[in-house]
């Protein structure tokens, strides 16, 4: 039976994660992702000191064997910053190079001779590493532990199968010096490249994630305000409305219409009306609850999800009026009326959203008959949206009062 050759895995290791690496550096720079750099790098730096440490063998002096494992440490370590970065977390630099310093320290006061302890040291440091990586990924974790296990996984494993063979060499047979080099030596070689392969894996998977993540983030979310827009609003309302039937407890829509935007509009430019629009949304975000639901769905009209009775939705609609009344804005030209008219509708549990929204539409457009600047509650729910539908239709003839 053919038998592997330690030197042959190792450089084959080493060209793995050399190929691996200039791709991870390639797709950072193409989509601007310092994480992929860094990760990149770190392959990089660790698969040139494993080559030229297994090519010269032997013929290693005493201080390029301590700078190329000097610098095999600091690649590990930047795999620890570069799940730090990652997550957005600024890069250790003491933690990066600590490790080296480690290493460069136990081989200058060691005997010459403590090969197995500068081993010990040497596979220790890797690990400790590897459990910090690990940590990492553990800690800023965003999805459940189903999605996110391999990442925590792979960096745990490596630092056991580091460790595994310094304990049991250790205990069992320190000085057999054989042991370690026919059976650990190519258990680690053939390891070092599964963990290459593996790693970059998950690395890409994460990657992966929280670009789909973001572009969905992108696609609810209204881009001047940063509140959701029409679409991630209908979809996290449903899922509050789901929530809420489930319990038995009812739910409350408002709908919110700025007063004569289109007048601020034509009177101080555009930009005037964009900062009204995100004044108006930071009065709404800081005058519901957390649990509370709200976005923009279309031009000066907002809305907002709450679960609670329509009394209560009446009372936080008139908050929201008030403190935007009085948000006192003033430009080069003289101040700037801040109203808003507001239209309630409350339903029992499991009520649609639709149903509601329509019934606050119909409340909004008796404020606005009203006078603007007030709250208005919904009487009843529509029968079906059908009938909504034909009301509104009916009411083409006397439209709603222009905002301008």
């Amino acid at each position: 039976m053919m038998s592997l050759d330690s030197i042959t895995l190792y450089l084959v290791a080493t060209m793995v994660a050399a190929l691996l690496g200039a791709m991870m550096v390639f797709f950072g720079r193409q989509e601007n992702s310092p994480a992929l750099k860094w990760w990149g790098t770190a392959y990089l730096l660790g698969a040139a000191s494993v080559a030229l440490w297994t090519a010269a063998g032997d013929r290693l002096g005493p201080h390029l064997y301590l700078a190329l494992n000097a610098v095999g440490l600091v690649a590990c370590g930047m795999v620890w910053n570069a799940a730090r970065v990652f997550h957005g977390r600024k890069p250790n630099w003491p933690g990066l190079v600590l490790g080296a310093l480690a290493w460069v320290a136990a081989v200058a006061l060691l005997d010459p001779e403590a090969s197995m302890v500068r081993m010990i040291v040497g596979a220790g440091i890797v690990s400790v590493y590897a459990a910090l990586t690990a940590s990492e990924l553990w800690t800023e974790r965003r999805k459940s532990l189903q999605r996110r296990w391999p990442a925590v996984v792979m960096p745990v494993m490596h630092g056991c199968v580091l460790m595994l063979p310094v304990l049991i060499g250790g205990f069992l047979r320190p000085h057999d010096a054989g042991f370690s080099q026919s059976i650990w030596v190519k258990v680690f070689a053939v390891e070092l490249i599964l963990y290459a392969v593996g790693t970059v894996f998950v690395i890409f998977m994460l990657v992966s994630e929280r670009t789909v993540t973001a572009h969905r983030t992108a696609a609810s979310t209204d881009p001047l305000t940063g509140m959701l827009n029409r679409r991630g609003f209908s979809e996290a309302c449903g899922r509050v409305i789901e929530r809420e039937a489930k319990a038995g407890r009812p739910v409350t829509v408002m709908i919110f219409d700025i007063d004569h935007f289109k007048s601020i509009n034509d009177r101080f430019g555009h930009p005037a009306g964009d900062e009204m629009l995100k004044l108006f949304s930071t009065v709404v975000v800081n005058n519901l609850r957390i649990t509370d639901m709200s976005g923009r769905i279309g031009g000066e009209e907002f809305a907002a999800l709450l679960p609670c009775s329509l009394e209560e939705g009446v009372l936080v609609a008139e908050r929201v009026r008030e403190a935007f009344e009085t948000s006192g804005v003033v430009v080069d030209e003289g101040p700037v009326d801040t109203t808003v008219s507001i239209g309630v509708a409350g339903g029992p549990a499991g009520t649609e959203l639709e149903v509601l929204l329509a019934s606050a539409d119909t409340a909004l457009y008796q404020a606005k008959r009203g006078g603007r600047n007030r709250v208005e509650a919904a009487e009843e729910l529509p029968l079906s949206l059908e009938n909504w539908r034909r009301q509104s239709a009916a009411r083409i003839s006397t439209p709603r009062p222009a905002t301008a």
